[in-house]
């Protein structure tokens, strides 16, 4: 299949900026796969979408402001730094803006001079290892004094605002470096009101890394890499998920969980319920485009997603390519806002 397959005109301007406020009032595009309706709600009634039974399963995430601004020790030429995983204590895998020249052996300063860092070679060539002091606790202090790293097509700096609102109500475990953003739009009484329908609501871990937002360059889809993301799936997490199977649907919200999810089932055989009773951990680099057989999702949660991008990709794979391009016509023309900060989209 073709990259250019995958691709949409959008308008500029509806590429969101900021969030709206509160949460749930975002708009919501309803689609039915079997049918092919489209439906435009308020995301607060996505709970007249859901049945008691279903699973609601969301990525609990949370995204580390490790967006780090500072300057070389010896020259004081600005640097700036993206923190994405920690690989051993007191060394991190970064992303370093203008990284050709941070050769190896550089020294930094870095957040208002209270983290200081050493250049190592790194295992791509846009990639670096930092080497911090041992003795210091570089999560910490990153979450007191770094930045939100906010995506590439936001075009402002961070806001402290941004520290709350690009992050998920339920997020506790800290460790991507973007926002699993369909989860966005969840408040704490509507998770409430899903908890009051018979809805379960099962939490699962994908560390979103940076790769979320590259572009897909190779021409035909399938020769496209993805890079290697953290999950983990509790125990109780898969046995709840195996319970929903027979008394519901499961509702994944975000890419990010079905991708965790299905990267658990691939690895099982075809009667799901052997998925139940042990934790599953690892790295994945799944990577979910048409045609593809699901077999742990039944309805998807989501925003709307770059052209040519892994996510869109997915989206096309659930519901059809030709349908969820529609949707995206349809969602231009009715002025939806797109991207992270956006408007969501639920496919059932």
């Amino acid at each position: 299949m073709n990259t250019a397959d995958f691709e949409y005109p959008l308008p500029d301007e509806l590429i969101a900026q900021y969030p709206v406020e509160p949460r749930d009032a975002a708009r919501l595009m309803v689609v039915h796969r079997r049918t092919g309706d489209i439906e435009h709600r308020t995301f607060r009634e996505i709970v007249e979408y859901l049945a008691p039974g279903d699973g609601l399963v969301v990525n609990r995430t949370r995204v580390m402001p490790a967006r780090l601004k500072g300057v070389r020790a010896e020259t004081g030429g600005k640097v700036e730094v993206l923190l994405v995983r920690e690989v051993e204590p007191g060394l991190w895998e970064g992303l370093l803006r203008a990284g050709s020249r941070l050769v190896p052996g550089t020294k930094l300063v870095l957040g208002d001079g209270v983290l200081s860092a050493e250049v190592a070679a790194g295992p791509e060539a846009d990639r670096r290892y930092l080497r911090f002091p041992e003795h210091l606790d570089v999560r910490r202090i990153v979450e007191r004094v770094g930045h939100v790293p906010l995506p590439p097509y936001i075009r402002r700096e961070p806001v402290e605002s941004d520290r709350t609102q690009y992050q998920t109500v339920y997020a506790d475990a800290p460790g991507a470096v973007a926002a699993p953003t369909a989860g966005l739009h969840f408040t704490e009484p509507l998770l409430e009101q899903v908890r009051a329908r018979g809805v379960r609501i099962i939490p699962i871990l994908l560390h979103v890394g940076p790769g979320t937002f590259r572009p897909v360059k190779a021409d035909r889809v399938e020769d496209h890499a993805m890079e290697a993301e953290f999950y983990r799936v509790e125990a109780d997490a898969a046995r709840q998920i195996v319970e929903t199977r027979s008394t519901g649907r499961v509702v994944a919200v975000g890419t990010t969980v079905v991708r965790a999810l299905e990267t658990i089932a691939a690895g099982q055989a075809d009667d799901e319920d052997d998925l139940a009773g042990r934790t599953y951990e690892g790295w994945t680099t799944r990577f979910i485009h048409p045609p593809y057989r699901f077999r742990l999702i039944d309805a998807l949660v989501t925003n709307f997603h770059l052209p040519r991008s892994t996510l869109l990709m997915l989206v096309c794979a659930f519901a059809g390519r030709e349908l969820t391009l529609r949707a995206y016509e349809e969602a231009v023309h009715e002025r939806y806002r797109f991207y992270s900060y956006g408007d969501a989209m639920v496919i059932v």
